[in-house]
């Protein structure tokens, strides 16, 4: 006897609610809040932070060697890992027309210089160098981003006379270097193509970022490392060494400090803040899993016993709004919230001995001007106690017709560029090393030697949310009444106030006690559940349903693709990326599923398009429970389509600044990912008029899986591609025959 769901016959009218479930009200389904479950994960980071901390208070030396693994991790973190160039002396840069001596005051020359920074990356700016005597400290001076260093030094306007701290510095009696940082100019970036949002409009410092980030590097970190180099050229004289810095100046003396012990004064102004909307601020400042050990308090905690000056004055007014880059934006602290964190930091290290404290330096209330005297004379007394502030000479005679800093900002640009791509075409050697313990010699020792890496996956590249997931809480409302299945819309509770919604499409004709295999179909960018299910003229042909007329049961999540900015800042801001949240959906739908007496819970696949293929790829990694999988329309060489600057198919000219995973690209590409899902089976869906990618980057990516699959792991059968005529869309051909072949058993 054949009967429907519910031991009821195909003619009985369909139960309005899923058995086992309560009724779900009609437009009450949804993903509920996520962005709670952020906020939530943000406090306990905060709060967990002193376990990753192990302070010994005893005496300077020992505390020192106590937050070394914390120092190390800062530093990883910001991508500081390229090895420094060694070098005697900064180069002079001149011309014909311009000589390196710009200016001349009566007690320093001032002179452009480049310096070896890291691979073929220089640091450039302004030596201050005095010359009548033997320097008393040397210093690093660096401006915000939207100053140059002729402004900080009063050879362009841009910068009042009382606030050009490096030239206050140098008439002390400083040596001083001056960097110039990448800047924040917009401009519409990528080449006239055939797709025009391939040319978007983005910042300087985010289209360098972007590809960086994702090699497991950071601008803020090559820009720690023009510092650093300054700071190895310092030494050699054997002074005193102290960084200071405004705004994004501020920001990077503040993580210099941080990294490098050498240091032995640092002035910090407007920048220290509560960094517990370090989600908010412009994306070139994202630092993947940055509050899950740090908010300022804490690094300031790393340059403590060290002198520490912090200025609370008006800091620059940034707001990024560009199409094509993430929205940020940077304002003037609260006073209070300033003394509040540094007071956090102070009894942070509350019985070091001998005691230490955090000097604050206010500047009318937290909103006046930088680098005031009070500030420098404190940095110069903390560098050598003798010296003394002097007065600011007018006699500064500038040379030369009249620098025009543009084509120096585009130097620095070029040069960080090609580094960026010279990891591209190194990463995919980097990733062998790094998989170099993963046996796939045999079947067995793959299985035996890949659970290291899906641990590491997990904890430290995508994430996942360890928080205990609700009890299901499962509703349902029937959508759809069809003659060969039944739709129904589903809501789980997944965490507090965050639940997964979606449509689950059951065959009508089901033998008792029969389990039915499972296809979760997971739509893309812009996409929803019932495009899957009723939509037959677009890219998903309405898969899920036909599926189900093939019959397996189907569920179609409904995820949010794009995702909010502020949700995916708000992951990458405690070492999650958007996945880990999609993660824990798919996950309280698969435990769902199996629980349901109609589903062979050993027999349940995932297929997805665009966005879905980026899922369809991540969750077999993410999730417990899925025994194949099918990515379509995505599929390609990552990491290359990541981080390239030479290609219209580059993600880095695109208008999607949350599709960046930091490190991902020197640990796991496509190859790499579709590695830890074997030996289940994978299935790529290939359009060759797709416009993701090109065949050639496809073919290139896939021929690393096939060989894995059929030379290595000798299951040939597990591992297939279909190339269609087509775009991108959903083709249900020969991948309808391998999900039969996998799952009907």
């Amino acid at each position: 006897m054949i009967v429907t769901l519910g031991a009821t016959t195909a003619a009985e009218p369909a139960s309005a609610v899923l058995p086992g479930t309560e009724p779900l009200e009609a437009g009450r389904g949804g993903v509920g809040n996520w962005d709670g479950v952020l906020d939530a994960a943000i406090r306990r980071a905060k709060a967990a932070r002193p376990q990753r901390w192990h302070r010994d208070l005893s005496s300077a030396e020992n505390y020192t060697r106590s937050i070394a693994t914390n120092r190390a991790r800062l530093a990883q973190i910001l991508g500081v890992r390229d090895p420094r160039v060694a070098f005697d002396s900064p180069m002079l840069v001149a011309t014909l027309e311009e000589p390196a001596l710009v200016a001349r005051s009566g007690a320093y020359d001032i002179l452009r210089v480049r310096w070896p920074a890291f691979g073929e990356v220089h640091g450039e700016g302004l030596l201050l160098e005095p010359r009548s005597h033997r320097a008393k400290a040397s210093v690093v001076a660096i401006p915000d981003c939207e100053q140059t260093p002729e402004q900080l030094v009063g050879l362009q306007p841009g910068v009042d006379l009382e606030s050009q701290f490096a030239r206050h510095l140098a008439e002390s009696g400083c040596r001083v270097i001056v960097p110039v940082l990448i800047d924040r100019a917009v401009e519409v970036r990528g080449r006239d193509g055939f797709r025009a949002y391939s040319r978007q409009p983005m910042t300087s410092r985010e289209f360098l970022f972007r590809p960086a980030y994702q090699l497991g590097r950071h601008l803020i970190g090559y820009e720690v490392q023009k510092v650093l180099a300054a700071v190895d050229w310092l030494t050699l004289d054997h002074t005193p060494v102290g960084v200071i810095g405004y705004g994004e100046g501020g920001l990077l003396a503040f993580y210099a400090a941080a990294i490098d012990t050498r240091i032995q004064a640092s002035g910090v102004s407007g920048y220290f803040d509560s960094r517990e909307h370090h989600w908010s601020e412009p994306f070139d400042r994202s630092v993947f899993s940055l509050l899950t050990e740090f908010g300022d308090a804490e690094i300031a905690t790393l340059i403590l016993p060290r002198r520490l000056l912090i200025e609370a004055c008006r800091t620059p007014s940034v707001s990024v709004v560009a199409p094509g880059g993430s929205r940020g934006g940077v304002r003037s602290p609260d006073l209070q919230t300033v003394r509040s964190e540094v007071r956090r930091a102070d009894e942070l290290v509350e019985g070091l001995q001998p005691p230490v404290r955090i000097d604050l330096i206010p500047s009318a209330e937290g909103q006046g001007r930088f680098g005031t005297p009070e500030l420098l004379r404190a940095f110069l007394g903390a560098l050598d106690p003798e010296a003394k502030l002097a007065a600011v000479s007018e006699d500064l005679m500038a040379r030369g017709r009249g620098f025009d800093p543009k084509a120096r900002q585009v130097r620095q640009m070029q040069e960080l560029d090609r580094h960026n791509q010279a990891l591209l075409a190194r990463s995919g050697q980097e990733r062998a090393r790094f998989l170099s313990r993963l046996d796939s010699s045999s079947l067995e020792s793959h299985l035996a030697t890949k659970g290291p890496y899906i641990e590491h996956l997990r904890r430290e590249i995508l994430g996942r949310i360890e928080t205990p997931l609700l009890p299901y809480g499962a509703r349902s409302r029937l959508r759809y009444d069809e003659p060969k299945w039944r739709c129904y819309e589903v809501q789980l509770d997944v965490l507090t106030g965050a639940n997964a919604f979606g449509l689950l499409v059951i065959p009508k004709l089901l033998r008792p006690g029969e389990r039915r295999p499972v296809v979760v179909c997971q739509h893309g960018g812009g996409g929803d559940p019932d495009q899957l299910v009723k939509d037959e003229a677009g890219a998903y042909h309405a898969f899920a349903a036909h599926l189900a007329e093939e019959g397996f049961v189907t569920f179609s999540p409904l995820v949010m693709f794009p995702p909010p900015d502020s949700l995916v800042r708000k992951c990458n801001s405690v070492g999650l990326t958007q996945y880990a949240y999609i993660a824990a959906m798919h996950q309280q739908i698969v435990d769902w599923l199996r629980t349901q007496p109609f589903v062979a819970p050993d027999r349940i696949g995932l297929y997805g398009l665009s966005w879905g293929g980026k899922t369809a790829m991540r969750m077999p990694l993410l999730v417990d429970g899925y025994a194949m999988t099918v990515v379509s329309g995505d599929f390609n060489e990552w990491t290359w389509k990541t981080t390239t600057t030479d290609s219209d198919y580059s993600y880095v000219f695109q208008p999607e600044p949350y599709i960046f995973e930091f490190n991902l690209g020197s640990t796991y590409g496509y190859a790499e990912m579709a590695a830890l899902i074997a030996p289940r089976p994978f299935m790529v869906e290939r359009g060759h008029a797709d416009p993701v990618g090109a065949d050639e980057q496809v073919g290139l990516e896939f021929a690393k899986v096939r060989r894995l699959y059929e030379a290595q792991l000798r299951v040939p059968e597990n591992c297939d591609i279909e190339w269609f005529v087509g775009g991108h869309e959903i083709h249900l051909d020969q991948t309808l025959r391998f999900l039969h072949r996998h799952l009907d058993r």
